[in-house]
């Protein structure tokens, strides 16, 4: 939340320049309060889990937030019970109409897919391409970094060599962007994807303000100008196991996966791997719902 100050005090300017949210008293004399909305697109296969873990980083705030979930078409799930799906997912011409404060659009288990073989491809398209006149502010993780990057900048799909998988340190590049406020120079993220995010190609082929990266992961966290766009392509919602329960799965399905890197003690898949991002996670997303709330019209298109 932001810090309500004298209209006059000094430390105003000051803060005001380092980017920190500040409210001055006549500002929040003349503020309207309302709960945020946000849009939830889930590609994720295992849906629930998916919620969990996203839901609890957006907890973190005390903002007030709103959530509606959308599925991208009618696929019937092997990993999700229907009657969930039924009960609590809304269809795209159920939300076309509306305005949203926030938009998170989840990876998928696509990376090793072209685009155009994606079954989905041209309803994601016209999502993506909605949700930037529709939502305030849209973050896409991991493989929905991909495709907007795809979608917005006519950037193909770039694969790497081998699987990255693992936890990994990135740099802040740009230490007073609001999204990275009070991050330290140095952070921890898992990553778990065959896509390449090179920060030359980001930097030299968009618009956008690389704002974390890493010698091994390339781009971590990236932004438009406008900041309608939030690029993470790792997994900063991922739980202490999910990378384990991933290794596990290929590990059983005969695909011989390499051990995620930093991520088990003593490289040892016997032992508990312990979670080490959970701190910037959690301020990586307070970050973004507090910018968003600062941001937003009190009064959405739709009221």
């Amino acid at each position: 939340m932001p810090i309500k100050i004298p209209n006059d005090l000094p430390a105003n300017a000051v803060l005001t320049s380092e980017r920190v949210f500040v409210m001055t008293e006549e500002r929040a004399e003349h503020q309207d309060i309302r709960p945020l909305e946000f849009l939830f697109l889930n590609l994720m296969p295992k849906k629930i889990s998916t919620e969990i873990q996203y839901l609890r980083k957006l907890s973190n705030s005390p903002i007030q937030i709103n959530i509606e979930l959308l599925r991208v078409d009618q696929h019937i799930s092997r990993n999700t019970p229907q009657k969930h799906l039924d009960t609590f997912y809304k269809n795209f011409e159920e939300v076309k109409d509306k305005y949203y404060d926030g938009m998170i659009i989840t990876g998928a288990p696509l990376d090793q897919i072209d685009f155009d073989d994606v079954n989905y491809w041209d309803k994601l398209e016209t999502m993506i391409r909605w949700s930037a006149q529709h939502v305030t502010s849209t973050l896409f993780s991991c493989w929905a970094v991909a495709a907007a990057l795809k979608v917005f900048y006519d950037i193909p799909l770039m694969q790497r060599s081998n699987k990255l998988s693992g936890v990994f340190y990135h740099n802040t590049v740009h230490s007073t962007d609001p999204l990275i406020r009070g991050f330290d120079d140095t952070f921890l993220a898992p990553h778990s994807r065959f896509i390449d995010f090179p920060t030359h190609v980001i930097e030299d082929n968009t618009d956008l303000h690389v704002l974390a990266d890493g010698p091994q992961t390339g781009v971590f966290l990236a932004a438009s100008p406008d900041k309608r766009q939030i690029y993470v392509t790792g997994h900063p919602e991922y739980d202490a196991t999910t990378l384990a329960e991933e290794f596990r799965r290929d590990l059983n399905a005969g695909k011989n996966p390499h051990i995620p890197e930093n991520y088990f003690p003593h490289n040892d898949p016997e032992l508990p791997p312990p979670c080490v991002w959970r701190a910037h996670a959690s301020l990586l997303f307070a970050n973004w719902v507090n910018y968003i709330y600062q941001e937003t019209p009190y009064k959405l298109p739709h009221d």
